[in-house]
């Protein structure tokens, strides 16, 4: 079939044809952005989920929707070498020029740009890194101490009295938030809880892995009152068909019953995966309908594809004695594994892995699901491991 039709599009982010399984996070976000536009409070939002299950792309979706709300956004992309300040100054500097240019009356919008010159202030002084354009005086006194702590509450406060001010709303979204360090973490909450204390037109939606909400909770014991961390999962059986079947259909395309479920089996309902298995039936196939010996014949590509594009990209990163770990936890199968059943397949002690374990962790290739457990972050990565390195060694 002509691949120039193909409705279905794998890729870090890319929209799927059909959003599918996500009715409910959806209604959350709406019910969040119409609450703050009346000045009424209600919890943040930080998604949460493994890799490959469109929390950047349900973020996306947010965004848009925000937008068509008459909201002034920001979306910002945490990373493990990238400062938040730095990072949230850019951008606000931006927002505060928009909102700058809005009909209204007052100083709030100055003062606001005031205060955003006196942090980009302290970031210098603290980080000696930062060169930032504004040519206005510093508002002394706030958001200039160096602490962020301190500093980013300050300047939040001082952003959301100036959308007050021009009858707006602002809405942040940050993707990858398990990034930020502890004190950043702590910082960015102390930030919304002030904020939600003076209700101003400003809310958080953020997405990160599945340690978020631990994190939260050991930066502030008080984050479990300011958000909701609803939870990204794999799709169920019915909605990876209806994720395929419904825009082949569109195009004309027949899918048997029994190709749809080598799909679901094959990929577990992660959508990232649905989206290359999607797309490559699509090209691997002939005529309609698309039949289980297509999805058989596109297997054969669509494995290799993942493992150059997809996961090798985590792998290459890794030391090798980090791969051996992982490669343990692959021979222990997929789900959840005890550090202590890792330990012994390695052949080592169990207090001899933990520094491995925090790496990795930090690394965002694994997180513990419970006390004592790991688990990857990526689906299939298990699968992954075995076919990149076929025989463990374990310490002799």
């Amino acid at each position: 079939m002509d691949p120039l039709k193909n409705p279905f599009s794998p890729g870090a982010g890319a929209p799927p044809p059909e959003l599918v399984g996500r009715d409910p996070i959806l209604e959350q976000a709406r019910i969040l952005l119409g609450r703050i536009k009346l000045r009424k409070p209600e919890k943040s939002l930080l998604l949460t989920g493994l890799r490959g299950v469109g929390k950047t792309v349900l973020l996306n979706k947010l965004e848009r929707m925000a937008a068509m709300n008459d909201y002034r956004t920001v979306a910002i992309e945490a990373h493990e070498e990238k400062r938040l300040g730095p990072l949230i100054a850019t951008h606000l500097r931006t927002l505060l020029f928009e909102l700058d240019r809005l009909a209204g009356v007052g100083n709030k919008v100055k003062r606001g740009l005031r205060v955003l010159r006196s942090f980009i202030g302290a970031l210098k002084l603290t980080l000696g890194e930062v060169t930032m354009g504004l040519d206005i005086d510093p508002e002394k006194g706030a958001a200039d101490s160096g602490d962020l702590d301190v500093d980013l509450p300050n300047l939040f406060v001082a952003v959301g009295e100036a959308a007050e001010e021009r009858k707006s709303a602002v809405a942040l979204f940050f993707d990858e938030i398990q990034y930020f360090d502890t004190t950043e973490l702590g910082a960015l909450i102390m930030a919304m809880h002030k904020v939600q204390q003076k209700q101003l037109p400003l809310t958080l939606l953020g997405a990160g892995l599945p340690i978020l909400p631990g994190l939260a909770g050991e930066s502030k014991s008080y984050a479990e009152r300011l958000f909701n961390f609803p939870e990204v999962g794999a799709l169920s059986a019915d909605e990876v068909a209806t994720a395929l079947r419904d825009p082949a259909a569109a195009a004309g395309v027949k899918i048997d019953a029994s190709a749809l479920s080598e799909v679901y089996r094959l990929t577990r309902g992660y959508p990232y995966f649905v989206q290359e298995w999607g797309y490559q039936i699509w090209n691997a196939a002939t005529a309609s309908p698309i039949t289980l010996k297509v999805v058989e014949a596109a297997t054969a590509t669509v494995i290799p594809r993942l493992d150059q594009n997809f996961f090798r990209v985590r792998f290459d990163r890794l030391t090798p004695s980090e791969k051996n770990f992982l490669r343990a936890m692959a021979e222990l199968g997929p789900g959840a594994q005890r550090t202590g059943d890792i330990a012994d397949v390695l052949g080592v002690k169990v207090t001899s892995v933990g520094p491995l374990r925090a790496k990795l962790m930090r690394k965002g290739m694994v997180y513990s699901p419970a006390h004592g457990d790991m688990a990857f972050t990526v689906p299939l990565f298990d699968e992954f491991m075995v076919r990149a390195i076929p025989m463990l060694r374990p310490k002799p």
